[in-house]
């Protein structure tokens, strides 16, 4: 009988996994059986969650990981495929920054920021992971969105536009790797981390936010990234090129 969900033997390299979402991911698909690379700018933090991971039975490594740096990405991802006997199956782009403001005070620095860690940081693992990715049907790519990449939000221009260009990325690469029988898709999680604080304990944000929220609360990491282990999994074998939004249902 197949089992679906089973990671047994597979590879996974998951970036800004020192915390929030990210940590969750790199968990649960240790738990699903994968050998986990914990990347994250914090190579301590990084550390921790991969000791975590170690502790609880699973296997995983770490390493800092700037994923602005090309150099960087590509040691990453050679790193991984080592997990995997030289085949880097699952690649989870999550770093990920903020730098909320209303549109009038966005500076320069900050847009260009939240454009290097999310889009070009996703374009940079991707391409370094490339040459490692199997051909046979496990290859996933599984990149991190945003409602606000879909929908807008106030006080994140810059972030919302750097979100949507990961969904153009996602849906031409999934037709470019379709003929490689690699799988690429987007995940639009909301979750309770680091990241959102700042929405979640600003008054005026947070009231709207919850406003557009039908659960009418807020996701822990470890709740939304079992979507990442179905989009992982043979489970997923028939599906690429979409958005999957987990966020309470917000986006409809």
């Amino acid at each position: 009988m197949r089992t679906y969900f089973d990671l047994t033997g597979r590879s996974a390299l998951v970036t800004g996994a020192g915390a929030g979402i990210g940590a969750g991911v790199a968990e649960a698909l240790a738990a699903a059986g994968a050998s986990v690379l914990v990347t994250d700018i914090s190579g301590d933090a990084a550390a921790a969650v991969a000791a975590r991971i170690r502790d609880a039975g699973g296997k995983a490594d770490s390493a800092a990981l700037d994923v602005s740096s090309r150099e960087a990405a590509e040691t990453a991802a050679a790193q991984a495929a080592a997990l995997g006997g030289g085949a880097l199956h699952i690649v989870v782009n999550n770093a990920g920054v903020t730098s909320p403001a209303m549109f009038p005070k966005l500076t320069d620095e900050t847009f260009r920021l939240t454009f290097d860690i999310h889009v070009m940081g996703t374009f940079h693992v991707t391409q370094a992971a490339l040459p490692h990715i199997p051909t046979d049907g496990t290859g996933r790519v599984i990149n991190v969105t945003s409602s606000a990449g879909i929908t807008g939000t106030l006080g994140q221009v810059n972030y919302s536009a750097a979100k949507a260009g990961i969904i153009g990325m996602t849906k031409s690469l999934a037709r470019e790797l379709a003929t490689k029988n690699i799988m690429v898709n987007a995940l639009a999680p909301l979750a309770a981390t680091p990241m959102t604080e700042t929405i979640r304990t600003n008054e005026k944000f947070a009231a709207n936010m919850m406003n557009r929220i039908p659960l009418k609360r807020w996701a822990d990491a470890e709740e939304v990234a079992g979507a990442f282990v179905f989009l992982a999994s043979d489970a997923a074998s028939y599906i690429t090129g979409q958005v999957l939004p987990v966020d309470g249902g917000m986006v409809m």
